[in-house]
């Protein structure tokens, strides 16, 4: 279940005793999680993206937005990709699995169809094993 809109978006979070639960966050809470797992400061992050921290601060309450072009640059910094920064996908890619992604994209097809094998295999045998639902 997914519901999007320009300023809010839902995730599923697994927990240790319920499963998985419906967490509700905005693009600013996200920011901001994305941001402290980092070990940034709104100022580090400001200065990365060649602004100044209270532009953070307000991308983070939700008091501003950033371009599309400002929100890339933040994605790209922190290393995730825009469609999870702003709630597109509930699924963090980070740039190590863009790469890849982007290099099995790039293989002849019969290439792909190994590797989309050898991918079911694993994730059958972690749904076996109750890993994944």
């Amino acid at each position: 279940m997914h519901f999007y809109n320009t300023t809010s978006f839902c995730i599923f979070a697994k927990t240790p005793l319920k499963g998985f639960i419906l967490v509700h966050m905005s693009f600013g809470q996200r920011l901001t999680e994305l941001r402290k797992k980092q070990g940034l400061s709104q100022e580090e992050l400001a200065q990365q993206l060649g602004t100044q921290g209270p532009a953070i601060g307000r991308y983070e309450r939700g008091t501003a937005k950033p371009t599309i072009e400002v929100a890339a640059k933040i994605a790209k910094l922190l290393g995730v990709s825009l469609d999870y920064l702003v709630g597109n996908s509930d699924i963090e890619l980070d740039s190590e699995m863009l790469q890849r992604i982007q290099q099995v994209a790039q293989l002849q097809e019969e290439d792909k169809q190994m590797i989309y094998t050898f991918l079911d295999s694993f994730i059958d045998k972690a749904r076996i094993k109750g890993i994944l639902k």
